[in-house]
């Protein structure tokens, strides 16, 4: 890596907000991400109790192998065979309130992935969002919840490499107890955390909460 590369790269590390702010940030941003309609006669699914991340497999991986951290590159991607996800990827930031943005809700099928976190394969906990659903139907994540642990995430970078992660949990948290240290926070390897809102919905208030997906790197491709 080259001295100018070498300070860009210090430049965004620093540019990044501490995982604490971040998990606030996130708990009164992405709870609040409700453009979805909630409005179809069958909700989107939910997790299953049995599908919740076991904090003791998180810390030590089951001895998984994992794959050496990637360095930064943006995601292009994101690919979910589980339930028919193959989307193309947008940075988002915070907005104005100091929320986290989202992808333009009338794009069905498009996803977000949060600049403010590490990027899909650097060591820490990289963070992919989208909406459950739109005016017109299903949207990008729909199926989130329906996933299990063993599914896979494929995430595709701009340095033509594939960070390849695998759930090990999926939970919805209401938008009033969210967990953020136990999402956001490093497990000490690459992570990953797909995020869409999900819950209970009403017309006043949207969805009560967020399915959040848990994974990790398990393959580079």
């Amino acid at each position: 890596m080259s001295a100018s590369e070498l300070a860009d790269e210090e430049e965004r590390r620093h540019k990044r907000a501490p995982w604490g702010v971040i998990a606030l940030v996130l708990l009164t941003g992405l709870a609040l991400i409700r453009n979805g309609s909630g409005e179809f006669d069958v909700g989107p699914p939910q997790p299953a109790a049995a599908a919740a991340a076991d904090s003791r497999r998180a810390e030590v991986g089951e001895a998984v192998q994992v794959p050496r951290p990637l360095p930064y590159a943006v995601p292009g991607r994101v690919r979910i065979d589980g339930i028919q996800v193959d989307a193309p990827m947008m940075p988002v930031g915070l907005d104005a309130d100091g929320w986290v943005g989202a992808p333009p809700p009338e794009d069905s099928n498009l996803a977000g992935w949060f600049t403010g976190a590490v990027s899909p394969g650097e060591k820490g906990t990289a963070v992919v969002v989208g909406h459950v659903d739109n005016k017109q139907g299903p949207a990008v994540f729909y199926g989130l919840g329906a996933l299990k642990p063993g599914n896979g995430v494929e995430i595709d970078r701009e340095d033509g490499k594939t960070a390849v992660f695998e759930i090990y949990g999926i939970e919805v948290f209401e938008k009033d107890d969210f967990p953020g240290d136990r999402v956001y926070a490093s497990k000490g390897g690459p992570e990953l955390r797909v995020i869409t809102c999900g819950g209970g919905f009403s017309k006043q208030n949207g969805y009560a909460g967020n399915v959040v997906a848990f994974a990790r790197l398990t393959e580079i491709r």
